[in-house]
């Protein structure tokens, strides 16, 4: 929250007077519904699924609660129980859709209530929940989350299967009932024809063969019914930067842009963007599995952050989503953990070189001087250029070289990449290129390796991405490095940001004379850790050109979010990926060109 003064500047009221001024809140509510509706929906499950729970001490508890119990009601008291599964996350989480189904569902609970068991109390109870969402319903305002059609995909298998399992335990819960001795893949027949309405090969004594097939039918029916709802619901997909955003955002990089050498990676086109009241400063965000990541700092006027900060926050309560900050800086924390009451953890230190002071003189660059004049000997040449002064061929050349040597199958990246090469509004990104003359016959000519680094205002530069061929000589990237540091000056940068060593304070500390036990537990545990990640590797990689170790923090709200927002940071870095299978996806429609830099590829290691 801020307040506004002279139309320009704002002065920040911190979260806990916030607190005080807005008054008490009943969210408490959402909660205990949801939970509720958890609990009943187990029971309404059970009761459905298991005979012998019908006539359980349990029995008198379950008849006052929401769905229908009696010996003729377990299809509907199993489908009851399944949706109020479904819709439990969703009420908690405040979702608008989420209590419109409950509250359509809990009326009807109370009519099966009534109308098989005769209950009062179950119906006393079903159309009190239903009150308590009615009465809260300014609770219940989150919007929806970013979506697309793979979503009826994912539901079909995953309620699919679920329905699968569950029937299988329908069928085997009366042996009592069954007649003959039917084998596994009998039972396995009869759930998939009784998914389908069709009578399968199991029979049963008495009236339980109607109740096995009216559950598995109403399994069936709701995996169809939930199926085709998100099949044909309205689509609302994952925000996009826009034109005019983009626009916005580059005028206020080139007042401010300095200040941050994440700012760049703000314009990526496949993150969404909220403004300041006074269009002075932005939050570049994107939401993935419920969680608002936002990378880096906030661009802009530092004064104006604040409102960023509130409308970022603003948005992430109207869906409900869970809010995070990826690699901010120690004072972007400090604004973020003030102005909101989050949480901040150092995450890494980010590797900058000061251009005035490198040089590969002296013992400490010995290695790495020793490898450049090795590759150099082998007749390896380097350009480092803006991207607006290479031509159109030329760069698309680099271009599908990027692409052809990612080391992996998905793109990876998300603060800390830009997501495209040689764009013709990125001409003052830098390219740096290793070429052997004599090799012209391979698929990119005589180009071995690529550096690409963005701006950093007016005198930096920051490391996006390293590719190179992987049948190039070792060193490529160590070569390049030099190669851009040893430029810099011509091209009028005075900084430049490399890699980001995750937990680097950690491993430096712990290998220390005098280290405790636990930081050196810490440390084995992000040395074994570093055979997927690359985390001791590439901080060793980064520590060879002597630079100064820049913190960096991730921003939660409570430490009960960490993991869900560990899972969305890699998920958006790129290390989670769900997609079609490889046989399935077209290399052609591949978008080129950017990687993790916490996570280079084969050199870093090899290095």
């Amino acid at each position: 929250m801020s307040v506004t003064v002279d139309g320009d500047k704002t002065v920040s009221v911190p979260q806990r007077v916030r607190r005080l001024l807005r008054g008490p809140r009943p969210e408490a509510v959402p909660v205990v519904v949801g939970t509720a509706c958890t609990v009943v929906g187990l029971i309404d499950v059970a009761a459905g699924v298991f005979p012998r729970f019908r006539h359980s001490r349990m029995h008198t508890l379950a008849e006052v609660l929401p769905g229908a119990l009696g010996p003729f009601a377990a299809a509907l008291s199993l489908s009851a129980g399944v949706l109020l599964l479904l819709l439990a996350h969703g009420l908690k989480r405040h979702k608008r859709r989420a209590w419109r189904a409950a509250v359509v569902l809990l009326p009807a609970g109370a009519v099966a209530q009534f109308a098989y068991r005769h209950s009062f109390v179950g119906v006393l109870v079903s159309l009190t929940l239903c009150y308590l969402l009615v009465r809260h319903r300014d609770q219940f305002r989150a919007l929806p989350d970013p979506r697309s059609r793979w979503r009826a995909l994912a539901n079909f298998v995953l309620l699919g299967a679920s329905s699968l399992a569950l029937g299988l335990v329908i069928v085997s819960v009366h042996p009592g009932r069954v007649v003959g001795d039917p084998s596994i893949a009998d039972r396995l027949q009869h759930v998939l024809y009784g998914l389908f309405g069709v009578e399968g090969p199991v029979d049963y004594a008495g009236r339980t063969s109607w109740t096995v097939a009216y559950s598995l039918g109403a399994l069936g029916l709701l995996t169809a019914v939930t199926t085709i709802y998100l099949a044909f619901r309205p689509e609302h997909p994952a925000a996009r930067l826009t034109e005019d955003d983009e626009s916005r955002l580059r005028a206020l990089l080139t007042t401010h842009g300095g200040r941050d050498s994440l700012g760049h990676f703000a314009l990526r086109r496949d993150k969404a963007v909220v403004f300041s009241p006074s269009g002075k400063a932005a939050v570049c965000y994107r939401v993935v599995s419920g969680v608002m990541l936002a990378g880096g700092d906030p661009i802009g006027d530092v004064e104006a952050w604040p409102g960023a900060i509130e409308r970022f926050m603003d948005e992430a309560k109207a869906h409900s989503w869970t809010p995070a900050v990826m690699g901010c800086s120690e004072r972007g924390g400090e604004v973020w953990t003030r102005e909101t009451g989050l949480t901040a953890l150092e995450l890494g230190d980010e590797a900058v070189v000061d251009v005035a002071d490198f040089s590969l003189a002296g013992r400490a660059m010995r290695n790495v001087r020793q490898m450049v004049g090795r590759i150099e000997r082998n007749g390896y040449e380097t350009r480092v250029r803006r991207a607006r002064d290479i031509g159109p061929t030329e760069l698309e050349r680099i271009r599908r070289a990027a692409a052809d040597w990612r080391g992996t199958d998905t793109e990876r990246g998300f603060s800390m990449a830009l997501g495209r090469i040689g764009d013709p509004a990125d001409g003052d990104c830098v390219i740096a290129t290793a070429h052997l003359p004599g090799t012209d016959d391979g698929p990119h000519g005589d180009l071995k390796a690529v550096l690409h680094f963005v701006p950093w205002g007016r005198d930096g530069m920051s490391l996006e991405l390293m590719r190179r061929d992987r049948s190039a000589d070792p060193g490529m990237n160590e070569l390049l490095i030099v190669a851009s540091l040893q430029a810099a000056g011509k091209l009028g940068v005075a900084r430049v940001s490399l890699n980001f060593a995750m937990f680097r304070s950690a491993l430096a500390r712990g290998e220390r004379l005098g280290a405790g036990p636990v930081l050196r537990c810490w440390r084995g545990l992000l040395i074994f850790l570093s055979r997927w990640f690359q985390i001791e590797s590439l901080y060793k990689f980064n520590a060879k050109f002597k630079p100064r170790w820049e913190p960096r923090f991730v921003v939660f709200r409570t430490s009960r979010d960490l993991p869900r927002i560990g899972i969305a940071a890699m998920q958006a870095e790129g290390f989670v990926n769900v997609s079609l299978p490889r046989p399935f996806r077209s290399r052609a429609r591949r978008p080129c060109g950017h990687t993790l830099r916490t996570a280079q590829e084969h050199e870093v290691r090899a290095a």
